[in-house]
């Protein structure tokens, strides 16, 4: 239950603030590149800190990382509803995304040590249906806050629910797990990972500068000296091993990158979409993508006990199938398209992110030993946080080539419209390569 509720609190805190941007953006009066740095500050710090915080838990504890995760979250969420401008606002996202990267580090790897195997698929498809409920959850809610309340209400929404899952915690979750104790701390991996994530997406939004070419060069050449190092390191980060061994887990982990790169930048674009080209109330576009996460929500725990039964690549392959058919359809919107148009794709979309994360999960966790969960858990969550950040970072890059440095207005509209089909139309590409790498990971079932 614990876990539940932490997982809960992070997907409703990011589907919410998708829904409040275009009501933040005309506040701060900001232009289309620092309102995409709202969703993406909070990710790319969750994507930097992931990796070294879960293989920091493995050593100190993850109990103990997971509690410091929730206050982090928090406070963030606090500094955030109190935010004077713009800028501050994206550095309390970030503050956010660290903690964030608390709870997804050692979450997961609690739920796995906890239950047995023959029940993991079950148990991971109910943590999975509670990210997907906060998913559900979030548009309304912060819709309805947003447009009666104003956007600040958003932030303080999961100060409350940080401080009852503190308290289930002290209350109701015993013991501690720390399978790597006493080991050593991969200090320069960790720099040298972050460094270069920070590089690369600093350098997306200003991919037409020399200076933003050389950030995007400097970062990639970073995650390319990472694996170097993790490679000859005796106590890496991640194991790099196992993606050279174990096929499934290489695979299972390629699959989770590809499709959070292809999906995820769709309910930003979306909640734009609704609020800018259609004239949507907050309340209203919170509603309408409503379907897409009550399919997730349902459909989580089902498609979990399908992959205690069937194997994983199976069914994550049809759900990231259907995942590209809705992404398909909703490259043909246009600014005269029906609303209720839109309700289609987003069900088809949501029915596949149900059949693809949970299985997938199950795989990856299946794949490795009892000693190795808490890496397992921090590399599946470090790919799914990195595919979101690429999406993101390939959603402003986008913005910056046809939209610049500018507020969304009417204007501006037919320039919006484009970077939309551009960036699904990557989306779409990006999700057939992973259905290809989900069905090349071969059996995980024994």
């Amino acid at each position: 239950m614990v876990s539940v509720l932490a997982s809960f609190m992070t997907p409703f805190m990011g589907s919410a603030v998708n829904v409040a941007l275009p009501v933040i953006g005309k506040e701060f009066q900001m232009d289309a590149i620092l309102l995409s740095w709202v969703a993406t500050a909070y990710l790319l710090a969750a994507a930097a800190f992931l990796l070294p915080v879960s293989r920091f838990a493995d050593i100190t504890g993850r109990k103990r990382v997971f509690i410091a995760g929730i206050v982090v979250q928090s406070l963030g969420s606090l500094f955030a509803a109190l935010a004077p401008s713009g800028r501050v606002l994206v550095a309390c996202r970030g503050i956010q995304g660290l903690g964030s990267s608390m709870i997804f580090g050692t979450g997961m790897a609690i739920l796995t040590s906890v239950f047995p195997a023959n029940k993991r698929g079950h148990a991971l498809g109910c943590n999975t249906a509670s990210v997907y409920l906060g998913l559900s959850l979030g548009p309304v809610i912060g819709g309805f806050l947003t447009h009666y309340v104003g956007w600040r209400a958003v932030f303080f929404v999961p100060f409350p629910i940080g401080v009852a899952a503190l308290v289930m915690i002290f209350w109701r979750l015993e013991g501690e797990w720390a399978e790597a104790k006493g080991e050593a701390f991969d200090w320069g991996g960790a720099l040298i990972y972050g460094l270069a994530l920070v590089a690369l997406m600093r350098g997306f939004p200003r991919i037409q500068e020399p200076l933003g070419v050389w950030l995007v060069c400097g970062g990639l050449a970073g995650l390319g000296l990472f694996v170097v190092v993790e490679t000859q390191s005796s106590r890496p980060l991640i194991d790099m091993g196992l993606f050279y061994s174990n096929r499934v887990f290489a695979f299972s982990n390629l699959a989770a990158l590809l499709h959070y790169s292809a999906t995820s930048a769709v309910g930003f674009l979306l909640s734009l979409y609704l609020q800018y080209v259609k004239g949507l109330q907050p309340q209203q576009a919170g509603l309408l993508m409503l379907c897409q996460s009550v399919m997730m929500a349902g459909f989580s725990p089902v498609a979990g006990r399908l992959s205690d039964r069937i194997e994983p690549r199976i069914v994550a392959s049809i759900g990231m199938g259907l995942s590209l058919v809705g992404i398909a359809i909703l490259e043909f919107l246009t600014m005269t398209t029906p609303t209720g148009f839109i309700v289609i794709p987003l069900v088809i979309q949501g029915l596949g992110f149900a059949l693809f994360s949970s299985p997938n999960t199950n795989a990856v966790m299946g794949s490795v030993d009892r000693r190795r969960y808490g890496v397992a858990s921090g590399t599946i969550s470090t790919m799914r946080l990195v595919g979101m950040m690429l999406s993101m970072g390939i959603t402003m890059l986008v913005f910056a080539r046809t939209i610049g440095y500018e507020q969304i207005t009417p204007e501006r509209f037919p320039a919006f419209m484009k970077s939309m089909k551009i960036i699904l139309g990557i989306a779409s590409a990006s999700c057939l390569c992973g259905v290809s790498a989900s069905l090349a990971r071969g059996k995980a079932h024994k």
